[in-house]
């Protein structure tokens, strides 16, 4: 079985700050950030600040050719086509590749270009504030999910990835049912995130406000027929766990989206609403809630952006 010895990230946001400061203690200099350009020189100047600690991570420029046995994936969806050609030159056939992007597609996209051989499924279960570069979270409050399509028996490049998470102490699961597993939380991202950025709100809404609740489910509901369009079972049980782990969250905490309004950054919403418009059309499924949720939030972008005019 080939170890994993090297690790490249490409994506040092609230997700990589989640794997960084662990892979750099087990790993040294065979753990290290993909940038250029400002974004390379921002990391080495200002660094990263996880949980109060701040770290400057080595950095390799894309045109370096140090080969990763594994090689991490988290920017966002709109920087996703070009971390696929800036990880170009550590890949070779040794080299897995986990996409740990939000939304139900960045495995399709990266083993078009790279082949199912490399990448395997993956997502993450975290509650994390990032703000100004600072991020905070609780290391043991979430975990990543990977895995083949269906883990009843791990596969040898499974068991490769679990070694070195346990050797580096990063929360893991290999859910047997990783399509499953993957729609559970874009149920959660649509109903929650896009309900929270549109009305300005917390996490604490969905415990305090049936209005709120009322978007919140409605556009799960559109998600949850989708599903079953394309064989995903969503239904009355994850309903009720989401439920649960609403009452677990700090009512002030807020969905990433929202983190995205208030700070004047591009939203995800094509990934999320987007997504379940595109798929509603093409399944024969109405969207409406979606869509009202998708526009709403462009609207905010544009607000952000300058562009609605009399403001």
């Amino acid at each position: 079985m080939h170890k994993i010895k090297t690790v490249a990230l490409i994506g040092m946001g609230a997700i990589g700050s989640f794997f960084g400061p662990r892979l750099h203690a087990a790993l040294g200099d065979d753990f290290w950030l993909i940038a250029s350009g400002e974004r390379r020189k921002r990391l080495e100047t200002r660094g990263v600040t996880v949980n109060g600690v701040k770290y400057i991570f080595p950095i390799h420029e894309p045109s370096d050719t140090k080969k990763a046995d594994l090689v991490i994936i988290s920017t966002k969806e709109m920087g996703l086509d070009s971390a696929l050609e800036d990880i170009r030159n550590c890949v070779d056939e040794h080299t897995l590749i986990l996409p740990l992007l939000n939304g139900i597609e960045s495995e399709e996209r990266t083993a078009a270009v790279y082949g199912w051989e490399r990448v395997l499924y993956s997502y993450m279960r975290m509650p994390i504030v990032m703000k100004d570069g600072i991020t905070n979270f609780d290391p043991n409050g979430g975990f990543v999910a990977f895995g083949e399509k269906e883990n009843t028996v791990l596969s040898e490049r499974v068991q490769r990835i679990n070694e070195l998470f346990e050797c580096c102490g990063i929360p893991h699961k290999n859910p047997e049912d990783m399509i499953h597993g993957m729609w559970f939380k874009f149920l959660m991202n649509v109903g929650e995130n896009m309900t929270c950025a549109l009305l300005g709100v917390p996490y604490g809404a969905y415990c305090s406000s049936e209005d709120a609740n009322y978007f919140r489910l409605s556009a799960m509901d559109e998600v949850t027929a989708i599903a079953a369009k394309k064989g995903i079972r969503l239904g009355e049980e994850e309903y009720a766990e989401l439920r649960a782990i609403l009452d677990r969250v700090d009512p002030s905490s807020k969905p990433s989206t929202l983190q995205d309004i208030e700070a004047g950054r591009p939203t995800e919403a094509a990934i999320f609403s987007g997504t379940i418009m595109r798929l509603g059309k093409e399944l024969g499924v109405p969207t409406p809630v979606n869509a009202l949720l998708y526009h709403g939030i462009r609207v905010l972008e544009q607000k952000n952006a300058g562009l609605i005019k009399g403001l």
